[in-house]
This record gives structure tokens, sequence and C-alpha cells, in this order.
């Protein structure tokens, strides 16, 4: 899906309380560097592919209406646009979300960004999308179970909704965090806090109280050592989850 459009233009921003404003600045500071595929946000490019295959395990991406919530730079929009989705993103980092109109200017890639928070944003769109997704977002944000519902709310009855986060334990300190961001420079440094991952079962707790069902889940390989990228049965590091609206 190609357009050559101007901007489209931004929702007006509203200044939620769920949200961390040092993590927002962190990632504006960075934007300049989101679709370098070799720079400090090269991990999630190489990943991309195996997220949206996941979701194409369960969906089917061509036609569908795709709310991509905490949407970045637009990496995993773009895709789904691509794959022919019809996609909104929406994030509270200005600067950021600058950088995915404007690649998507350069790509001729559709997607409606808005810069709006996911509460505010599933007031006026409830139960409007056929899939929405939530990507490496939730440990990033103080109060999760409220991103959760705002998913819930904004995907249609049977509608799916996919998370991926990070599981909360030694293992991953050591991988995402150790590894990753002080070693191998895989991720900007402090791009992630430990206490702020979140297990599966936490996870699984918080969507049933979203009204949303667990039909699978998948880990996340990422191994640049070994050269080793996939998907996979393991979830004690990145893992992805399906869940689907009753």
């Amino acid at each position: 899906m190609t357009s050559n459009s101007t901007l489209p233009s931004a929702a007006p921003l509203q200044r939620p309380q769920n949200a961390d404003q040092s993590e927002l600045d962190n990632f504006n500071r960075l934007s300049s560097t989101w679709w370098d595929t070799e720079g400090e946000f090269g991990a999630l490019h190489k990943i991309n592919p195996f997220r949206v295959e996941f979701i194409k395990r369960f969906q089917p991406i061509e036609h569908q209406s795709i709310v991509d919530i905490g949407c970045g730079g637009g990496i995993l929009s773009e895709s789904l646009a691509v794959a022919g989705a019809e996609v909104t993103g929406i994030d509270l980092a200005e600067e950021v979300l600058t950088v995915a109109k404007l690649h998507g200017l350069d790509s001729g890639v559709k997607v409606n960004y808005q810069l709006v928070a996911a509460e505010t944003y599933a007031q006026t769109h409830f139960e409007a999308h056929d899939v929405v997704t939530c990507m490496e977002m939730l440990e990033h944000v103080p109060d999760p179970l409220a991103i959760i519902k705002a998913a819930a709310d904004c995907v249609k009855p049977g509608g799916w909704v996919f998370f991926s986060t990070l599981n909360r334990n030694y293992k991953s300190y050591l991988l995402a965090i150790f590894a990753a961001e002080q070693i191998l420079n895989l991720v900007p440094k402090g791009t992630h806090t430990h206490e702020k991952f979140i297990t599966p079962a936490e996870m699984d707790a918080m969507a049933r109280q979203a009204g949303l069902y667990l039909r699978d889940s998948a880990g996340i390989e990422f191994n640049p050592l070994l050269h080793k990228y996939g998907l996979s049965d393991k979830v004690d590091v990145n893992y992805l989850l399906a869940y689907q609206k009753a």
C-alpha cells in the first residue's frame, strides 16, 4: 500500500498519567537512529520479521484494520501495511513519531500515525479494529494493565491482540540488559529496567481482567553471537502472546 500524500495530521496530544517522561525523552533522543538497521535499534529490525510471522499464524493481515500501540518509529507498522493492512500507529514519543511519518513518505508506505495515548484512543475507537498489536512497549509504562485494557477495548469481539514483552528473571537480566545493552550494544544503554519486566503469568492475569483469552505463545530467539534468530517455544526472555477477545 503506497501513498504520496503529505504527512497526516496528528491528534492533539493528551498528557497521560500512564507514561514515564524519562522513557519518552530517551526514545526521542535516539529517534534519528530508528531506521538504521545496523544502529542502536538494529535488534528491532532483526526480530521484526518473526513478529509478523507470529501474527500471520492466527490472522491474515491483508485487508485487516490494525492499530499498533506504541508504534515507535514504525518498523512493525510499515511491515503490516506492506502486507496489505490498514494500519494506525499510535505513540507518545513525539520526535520518534515524526521519524515514522517521514520514513513513510520516503518508503511510500501509508500508515496513519497519531500522537495519542492508548487509553485516549480506545475511548473513541471502541471495538474498531480487527487486530491490535503492542510490541516491546508494556515494559516501558507505569501501568501495563491500563494499556492491555485499552488494547482489548480497541479490538472487535473475536478479534486478535498480540503482545510482546520481556520475562522477569535472572536470565533476562543477563541477556537483555547486561549483554545486550552493556556488552554488545545491541540496544541503547538504559532502554530497559529489569523491575518493569513482566512474567507470562502476570501478563495473562492482566489480559484476563481485560477480557482477553490466551491462544498461543512463542519466544523470540535472539543470539547475535551465533547468528541465530527466530521463533521458539521458550518464553524465558523475549516472548510473544496471541490473545483473542471473547
